[in-house]
């Protein structure tokens, strides 16, 4: 059966549906079964072709399903009333009616294609040669239609099943709403065009809007079949090029899904909670059914996790029906459009929204109407109505002047068509906004080629103007490296730059140079600051008091043995060499100073100077003295001759010839390595980069400072080998065992600075630890000799003057011989009283004292 139904070219209303066309729907589903169910037949003297989804899929075995008044009815009628405003307009097609044949696709490609057959049955010749009816007679055929050009389909799945069949019979086929990219591929869909853009281009507006937002981890849903997987390829395809989007799950709705096929899919969505982004290519039916699982999940208060994106539902409503708060801040675009005006509504209910494809179906009837119009000026100059050789139009001809039509749609947008038979792309954004317990679809921007998005009219959940985050990764903070998860670019583990390193750029750390350490946020680096050691700090305090004192106390006892130069005691002790050990001392508690002053070339080349000088001096003056005490009473064992060099002036030769050494050895350290100060980064370079410091010294390394020092402290060493070998001068003699016990004293002194200074090398206070330590050894040993060697003779000099007299003067010979008797009664003083052995000394000294008159010495206390 084929219900006719005749449009009055008068109507002015656009969706009237009178009770005649309400009784043509009841009859097209009264009659699944029949020939021409599920159509509308308007005569004309062109036939175009219609495919609507007048009705959802059907289930369980049936083709079709419920009435969809939106996506079928609003369009179905947007083509009656685009055939009517052309057959009544005088200056397109004047003469000429348009006629068409409407199929319903029941949004299912199979049934579709199986309805499409109708399109081509007149350009199927029929044998019935051999046919005859019963009673003879040959058959009486209907004549079919003869279809110029089909306005259709919705669903990308229909049309490329349909424009598989049209192709071969070559009928122009022009969509309103299919957008698959495998679309354009002219060589397999050469006889198909659109008025919508592909949705390569809608893939490239949803990765701008993904991006802009800051989103790079978001998961895709799409229908079965090739809009929804061609849509999800091709994003996939355009966020891979241009990098920072990725996929977190690509989960697909099946044709028949089963009973929880729905609620499977958002548990599979809710296991990366990070994407919160989902970008839907999916028809109407399964937008809907997938977002009552949400709703439903609102009571266990998952609600506002999922922000979709999607094309399909453009701005109606209807899709979000009963999940309102679950889908509030929803992004969708669709093709720029505009409301048809006064012919937007004129029903009585209230709730009537006019669907968005409404404007592209009237222009897919007026591409075929310019194009037929164009078609008709080149064939039919001149000819009112059609012409004898427009009765068959040749499908190919047809479709160059569909590809060539440019006007103004009804939106007031430019219609044209590229070589593909694309429509340019042009986007609305919207945003399905919650405001006073009213919703509202609004317009956040739009897409032509780029886009332009009004961030501050966004508004997200609880009607915040807080943007939700869907990355897979929270940005690092500032000093923080991302770490890259393998497989997946855009998610990251972020890895502070530890020690002395720098964040260079997102992905990597770098040392600092050496003087330089990080800034706070290690974003770059800064001077690292400069120390020295300070007068007041407590590591300079402690040896500059104490060195204060040794030299107060050196100057008092040079003032005093220079007030007191020709007494006994003075004399006794070598003034010469007491002079030079005494300078010695003073220069020993003077190198503080210098160790402590801020460094520069003079200071470090006075460093170098006087740091073994004063040691040098020390231990000269005390080795010559116990050398001579040594070579004297050695000498007495053998005659009574003195030895060679134990005058004052040889002393001093000596004395100086061994400091003349040093000095020679600190000269060719200024000529090998001339003093300079450096900045030593690694002392001071700690594990916290925040307590890192740069010290200002000389250069001075502590192999230069050992060698420095070593030459004095062998002359100590060499000393106390002498100062041993006189331990047996008898103790009224000379000073010899105070010397001895200087000697002693200072190496255990010594001794005891070279693990506390080589010890602390690796620590950060090294500089004060090191420069304290020799700054205070050098002092103690100063100290000790100042101590046991003249503290005692100024007791006397200043307390106890009647002592500092001279007794009388002995030979050479019998202070040896004193001295051999007295180590002789050494032996025997374990035996003997000890005044016997006493007296016995005292009786040898007279008798040769008696025989020797010649050579004299010094005899004050017995000193030699």
């Amino acid at each position: 059966m084929v219900c006719e139904a005749k449009r009055s070219v008068s109507c002015p209303c656009f969706f009237l549906l009178t009770a005649k066309f309400y009784w043509i729907l009841t009859m097209m589903q009264r009659t699944h079964s029949q020939e021409y169910a599920h159509s509308i037949r308007l005569d004309g003297d062109i036939i175009l072709g219609g495919l609507f989804p007048v009705h959802a899929k059907g289930e369980r075995g049936v083709p079709c399903g419920e009435l969809k008044k939106e996506k079928g009815i609003h369009r179905l009628e947007a083509m009656l009333y685009a055939i009517d405003q052309i057959n009544k307009d005088p200056d397109l097609l004047s003469n000429i009616t348009l006629g068409v044949r409407i199929l319903d696709t029941c949004s299912r490609d199979t049934y579709a294609l199986e309805q499409s057959l109708t399109f081509v049955q007149a350009l199927i010749e029929k044998d019935a040669f051999d046919v005859k009816c019963a009673n003879g007679d040959p058959p009486i055929f209907t004549k079919p239609d003869k279809i110029s050009g089909v306005i259709g389909a919705a669903a990308s799945s229909v049309s490329i099943m349909v424009a598989n069949i049209l192709r071969l019979f070559k009928i122009p086929q022009i969509s309103y709403a299919s957008t698959a990219p495998e679309l354009s591929d002219n060589t397999r869909y050469d006889f198909f065009s659109r008025v919508v853009p592909p949705d390569s281009y809608q893939a490239q507006a949803m990765v701008d809007i993904v991006t802009a937002l800051g989103w790079n981890y978001v998961s895709t849903l799409a229908s079965e079949g090739n809009y929804g997987e061609s849509g999800v390829e091709a994003f996939t395809q355009i966020s891979r090029e241009i990098g920072g989007v990725c996929i977190a799950q690509s989960q697909k709705i099946p044709r028949e899904p089963r009973p929880g096929e729905f609620e499977k899919i958002i548990k599979r969505l809710l296991e990366t909670p990070n994407a919160r982004a989902v970008i839907m290519f999916a028809n109407e039916d399964d937008i809907r059914r997938i977002l009552k699982v949400p709703w439903a999940a609102k009571r266990t208060n998952r609600s506002g996790h999922f922000h979709w994106g999607s094309r399909t539902w453009g701005s109606r409503t209807s899709p979000l029906l009963h999940a309102s708060e679950v889908t509030e801040s929803t992004m969708t675009i669709c093709p720029k459009r505009q409301s048809l005006g006064e012919r937007k509504r004129i029903a009585r209910d209230s709730s009537y929204e006019q669907e968005g494809k409404v404007q592209f179906v009237i222009d897919a009837v007026y591409s075929m109407a310019y194009a037929l119009h164009s078609l008709h000026k080149d064939l039919c100059p001149g000819y009112i109505g059609l012409c004898p050789r427009m009765g068959i139009i040749d499908g190919k001809e047809l479709l160059g002047y569909i590809r060539a039509v440019n006007f103004n749609g009804s939106a007031g947008t430019p219609v044209t068509f590229n070589e593909n038979g694309d429509a340019p792309g042009r986007y609305d954004i919207f945003q399905y906004q919650i405001t006073n317990k009213s919703t509202e679809y609004k317009i956040i921007g739009h897409w032509t080629n780029q886009l332009h998005l009004k961030v501050e009219d966004m508004q997200w959940a609880k009607r915040e103007h807080v943007q939700p985050a869907s990355v897979c990764s929270l940005p690092c903070k500032p000093g923080e490296r991302k770490k890259k998860v393998k497989g997946v670019p855009c998610c990251w583990h972020c890895e502070r730059c530890e020690g002395y390193n720098y964040q260079v750029d997102e992905v990597s750390c770098e040392l600092c140079p050496l003087d330089q350490r990080p800034n706070l946020n290690r974003t770059g680096c800064q001077l690292i600051p400069i120390i020295k050691l300070e007068w007041h700090s407590p590591w300079a305090v402690v040896p500059v008091f104490i060195a204060i004192l040794g030299i107060i106390a050196t100057t008092f006892v040079i003032l005093t043995f220079v007030r007191y130069n020709d007494t006994p005691i003075v004399r006794a002790s070598g003034r010469e060499l007491s002079y030079v050990l005494l300078t010695g001392i003073f220069l020993c508690y003077s190198i503080t100073f210098l160790m402590i002053a801020t460094p520069d070339t003079v200071i470090c080349s006075f460093r170098r100077i006087f740091l073994g000088l004063g040691m040098c001096f020390s231990y000269a003056a005390l080795l010559t003295k116990t050398n001579r005490i040594h070579r004297i009473f050695e000498q007495g064992k053998k005659s009574v001759t003195a030895p060679k060099f134990i005058s004052p002036a040889s002393q001093l030769v000596i004395t100086f010839s061994l400091i003349s050494i040093q000095l020679l050895g600190v000269f060719v350290w200024f000529v090998v390595d001339p003093p300079h100060i450096i900045i030593d980064y690694g002392e001071q370079r700690t594990l916290d980069p925040e307590n890192a410091r740069g010290v200002l010294k000389c250069d001075i390394s502590d192999l230069s400072l050992i060698c420095s020092l070593g030459y004095s402290i062998l002359l100590m060493v060499t000393c106390t080998v002498y100062a041993i070998k006189t331990r047996g001068v008898p103790e009224t003699f000379n000073e010899a065992k105070p010397i001895g016990f200087t000697m002693y004293t200072t190496c255990i002194i010594w001794l005891a600075f070279i693990p506390i200074f080589f010890g602390t090398a690796q620590s950060a206070e090294k500089m004060y630890i090191q420069t304290t330590t020799l700054t205070v050894s050098m002092s103690l040993s100063a100290s000790v000799s100042l101590g046991m060697l003249y503290m005692p003779k100024v007791y006397i000099i200043i307390f106890h003057p009647e002592q500092n007299i001279q007794k009388r003067k002995r030979s050479f010979k019998a202070v040896v011989t004193a001295a051999t008797m007295q180590s002789k009664l050494i032996q025997k003083g374990n035996d003997r009283p000890n005044g016997e052995a006493r007296s016995e000394l005292c009786e040898s000294l007279e008798t040769n004292t008696s025989s020797t008159k010649t050579t004299y010495i010094s005899y004050s206390n017995h000193s030699i």
